[in-house]
Protein backbone atom coordinates (compact mmCIF):
# COMPACT_ATOMS: atom_id res chain seq x y z
CA UNK A 1 0.00 0.00 0.00
CA UNK A 2 1.46 3.49 -1.34
CA UNK A 3 1.15 5.60 2.17
CA UNK A 4 -0.57 8.68 2.00
CA UNK A 5 0.99 12.36 1.89
CA UNK A 6 0.81 12.87 5.34
CA UNK A 7 1.83 9.10 6.86
CA UNK A 8 5.55 9.75 4.47
CA UNK A 9 8.21 11.81 6.06
CA UNK A 10 10.01 14.09 4.14
CA UNK A 11 13.59 14.59 4.56
CA UNK A 12 14.85 17.89 5.87
CA UNK A 13 15.29 20.41 8.71
CA UNK A 14 11.59 19.77 9.96
CA UNK A 15 12.22 16.10 10.42
CA UNK A 16 15.43 16.98 12.16
CA UNK A 17 13.66 18.79 14.44
CA UNK A 18 10.88 16.06 14.98
CA UNK A 19 13.72 13.94 15.42
CA UNK A 20 15.61 15.87 17.87
CA UNK A 21 12.02 15.80 20.00
CA UNK A 22 11.75 12.22 19.47
CA UNK A 23 14.83 12.28 21.30
CA UNK A 24 13.87 12.96 24.34
CA UNK A 25 11.31 9.64 24.84
CA UNK A 26 12.69 7.78 27.44
CA UNK A 27 14.31 4.75 26.03
CA UNK A 28 13.61 1.36 27.71
CA UNK A 29 15.76 -1.87 27.06
CA UNK A 30 14.45 -5.15 28.43
CA UNK A 31 16.13 -8.63 27.44
CA UNK A 32 14.79 -9.03 23.66
CA UNK A 33 13.18 -5.38 23.09
CA UNK A 34 14.26 -1.30 22.89
CA UNK A 35 11.27 0.44 24.02
CA UNK A 36 11.58 3.86 21.75
CA UNK A 37 9.42 7.15 20.89
CA UNK A 38 7.31 6.26 18.01
CA UNK A 39 8.52 7.42 14.44
CA UNK A 40 6.60 8.45 11.32
CA UNK A 41 7.96 5.39 10.27
CA UNK A 42 6.05 3.05 12.48
CA UNK A 43 2.29 4.14 11.40
CA UNK A 44 1.97 1.60 9.13
CA UNK A 45 2.11 -1.45 11.67
CA UNK A 46 0.12 1.04 13.39
CA UNK A 47 -2.32 0.96 11.01
CA UNK A 48 -2.72 -2.71 10.24
CA UNK A 49 -2.98 -3.99 13.58
CA UNK A 50 -5.72 -1.33 14.41
CA UNK A 51 -7.55 -1.62 11.10
CA UNK A 52 -7.53 -5.46 10.90
CA UNK A 53 -9.04 -8.25 12.48
CA UNK A 54 -6.65 -8.07 15.81
CA UNK A 55 -8.33 -4.90 16.67
CA UNK A 56 -11.71 -6.99 17.54
CA UNK A 57 -10.53 -8.03 20.77
CA UNK A 58 -9.60 -4.70 21.73
CA UNK A 59 -13.26 -3.37 21.10
CA UNK A 60 -13.53 -1.65 17.71
CA UNK A 61 -11.77 -2.35 14.40
CA UNK A 62 -10.70 1.55 13.36
CA UNK A 63 -10.60 3.03 9.91
CA UNK A 64 -6.81 4.14 8.55
CA UNK A 65 -8.00 7.86 9.16
CA UNK A 66 -9.22 7.27 12.33
CA UNK A 67 -6.01 5.11 13.31
CA UNK A 68 -4.09 7.87 12.31
CA UNK A 69 -6.25 10.01 14.53
CA UNK A 70 -5.70 7.30 17.56
CA UNK A 71 -1.97 7.37 16.49
CA UNK A 72 -1.56 11.16 16.96
CA UNK A 73 -3.49 11.15 20.07
CA UNK A 74 -0.75 8.21 21.77
CA UNK A 75 2.15 10.47 20.58
CA UNK A 76 1.00 13.66 21.36
CA UNK A 77 0.58 12.81 25.18
CA UNK A 78 4.77 12.92 25.25
CA UNK A 79 4.10 16.61 25.17
CA UNK A 80 1.45 16.86 27.25
CA UNK A 81 1.62 14.19 30.09
CA UNK A 82 5.21 13.15 29.85
CA UNK A 83 4.01 9.53 28.83
CA UNK A 84 2.40 8.19 26.03
CA UNK A 85 3.09 5.44 23.00
CA UNK A 86 6.48 3.31 22.72
CA UNK A 87 7.33 1.55 19.37
CA UNK A 88 8.37 -2.31 20.59
CA UNK A 89 11.67 -3.13 18.36
CA UNK A 90 13.24 -6.32 18.84
CA UNK A 91 17.09 -6.51 18.78
CA UNK A 92 16.92 -7.58 15.32
CA UNK A 93 15.36 -4.50 14.41
CA UNK A 94 11.47 -5.19 13.68
CA UNK A 95 8.97 -3.64 14.53
CA UNK A 96 6.79 -6.09 17.41
CA UNK A 97 3.93 -3.68 18.03
CA UNK A 98 3.14 -1.16 21.01
CA UNK A 99 3.13 -0.50 24.39
CA UNK A 100 1.37 2.74 26.19
CA UNK A 101 0.44 5.10 28.90
CA UNK A 102 -2.28 6.50 27.46
CA UNK A 103 -4.88 9.19 28.91
CA UNK A 104 -7.65 9.85 26.56
CA UNK A 105 -11.35 10.74 26.38
CA UNK A 106 -13.54 9.03 28.59
CA UNK A 107 -10.64 7.60 30.57
CA UNK A 108 -10.93 7.99 34.30
CA UNK A 109 -6.80 7.88 34.84
CA UNK A 110 -3.94 6.74 33.08
CA UNK A 111 -3.48 3.33 31.19
CA UNK A 112 -1.42 1.14 30.33
CA UNK A 113 -2.18 -1.10 26.99
CA UNK A 114 -0.55 -3.07 24.69
CA UNK A 115 -0.91 -4.79 21.32
CA UNK A 116 1.80 -6.85 19.34
CA UNK A 117 1.35 -7.67 15.07
CA UNK A 118 0.10 -11.46 14.66
CA UNK A 119 4.15 -12.52 14.15
CA UNK A 120 5.09 -11.22 17.54
CA UNK A 121 2.13 -12.80 19.54
CA UNK A 122 2.81 -15.87 22.07
CA UNK A 123 6.18 -14.97 22.76
CA UNK A 124 6.07 -13.44 25.60
CA UNK A 125 6.89 -10.20 23.99
CA UNK A 126 4.10 -8.19 25.54
CA UNK A 127 4.65 -9.09 29.46
CA UNK A 128 8.02 -7.97 28.70
CA UNK A 129 7.60 -4.97 27.61
CA UNK A 130 4.47 -3.91 30.09
CA UNK A 131 6.94 -4.88 33.11
CA UNK A 132 9.17 -2.53 31.75
CA UNK A 133 6.94 0.28 31.61
CA UNK A 134 5.59 -0.50 35.03
CA UNK A 135 8.72 -0.10 36.52
CA UNK A 136 9.20 3.26 34.47
CA UNK A 137 5.75 4.27 35.46
CA UNK A 138 6.46 3.83 39.46
CA UNK A 139 9.68 4.59 39.47
CA UNK A 140 10.83 7.18 37.39
CA UNK A 141 6.99 9.15 36.35
CA UNK A 142 6.05 8.78 39.66
CA UNK A 143 2.75 7.58 38.87
CA UNK A 144 0.62 6.33 41.86
CA UNK A 145 -2.38 4.95 39.83
CA UNK A 146 -2.66 3.08 36.40
CA UNK A 147 -4.97 0.83 35.19
CA UNK A 148 -6.16 -1.88 31.66
CA UNK A 149 -9.21 -1.04 30.00
CA UNK A 150 -9.97 -4.83 28.71
CA UNK A 151 -12.77 -6.22 26.83
CA UNK A 152 -14.35 -8.91 28.66
CA UNK A 153 -13.74 -11.59 25.82
CA UNK A 154 -9.69 -10.49 25.25
CA UNK A 155 -8.70 -13.47 27.01
CA UNK A 156 -4.85 -13.19 26.28
CA UNK A 157 -5.06 -9.68 27.23
CA UNK A 158 -6.77 -10.50 30.43
CA UNK A 159 -4.33 -13.54 31.55
CA UNK A 160 -1.64 -11.00 30.87
CA UNK A 161 -3.06 -8.38 33.52
CA UNK A 162 -3.39 -11.08 36.13
CA UNK A 163 0.27 -12.27 35.20
CA UNK A 164 1.40 -8.73 35.57
CA UNK A 165 -0.11 -8.52 39.03
CA UNK A 166 -3.30 -6.41 38.05
CA UNK A 167 -7.10 -7.17 39.51
CA UNK A 168 -10.45 -6.55 38.35
CA UNK A 169 -12.53 -3.75 40.11
CA UNK A 170 -15.36 -2.62 37.68
CA UNK A 171 -16.46 -2.11 34.73
CA UNK A 172 -16.15 1.51 32.44
CA UNK A 173 -17.49 2.46 29.43
CA UNK A 174 -18.13 -1.73 28.28
CA UNK A 175 -14.48 -2.63 29.61
CA UNK A 176 -13.21 -4.45 32.43
CA UNK A 177 -11.05 -2.30 34.80
CA UNK A 178 -7.75 -3.92 35.87
CA UNK A 179 -5.86 -1.75 38.31
CA UNK A 180 -2.03 -2.41 38.61
CA UNK A 181 -0.18 -1.58 41.87
CA UNK A 182 3.40 -0.45 42.89
CA UNK A 183 3.40 -3.73 44.60
CA UNK A 184 2.69 -5.67 41.88
CA UNK A 185 4.73 -7.79 39.37
CA UNK A 186 6.62 -5.13 37.60
CA UNK A 187 10.54 -5.89 37.35
CA UNK A 188 12.73 -2.95 36.47
CA UNK A 189 14.32 -3.02 32.98
CA UNK A 190 17.54 -4.03 32.32
CA UNK A 191 17.99 -0.58 31.51
CA UNK A 192 16.67 2.88 31.07
CA UNK A 193 18.13 5.39 28.97
CA UNK A 194 16.69 9.24 29.72
CA UNK A 195 18.16 11.57 27.26
CA UNK A 196 20.93 13.88 29.22
CA UNK A 197 19.02 17.06 28.73
CA UNK A 198 16.51 15.59 30.70
CA UNK A 199 -2.84 5.91 24.91
CA UNK A 200 -9.26 4.90 25.38
CA UNK A 201 -7.29 1.72 22.85
CA UNK A 202 -8.70 -0.98 25.01
CA UNK A 203 -5.77 -3.35 25.92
Amino acid sequence: MIAAPHETPIPGRAQDAARAIAARVPVLRTERLVLRAPRLEDFPVYAEILTGPRAEPMGEVLTRADAWDDWCRLVSLWLLRGHGIWTLETLAGETAGFVLIGFEPGDLEPELGWFLTEAHEGQGLAEEAAQAVLAHAWGPLGLTTLVSYIAPDNARSRALARRLGAAPLETHDGCEVWRHHPTGAARAPRQATQPATTARRPA
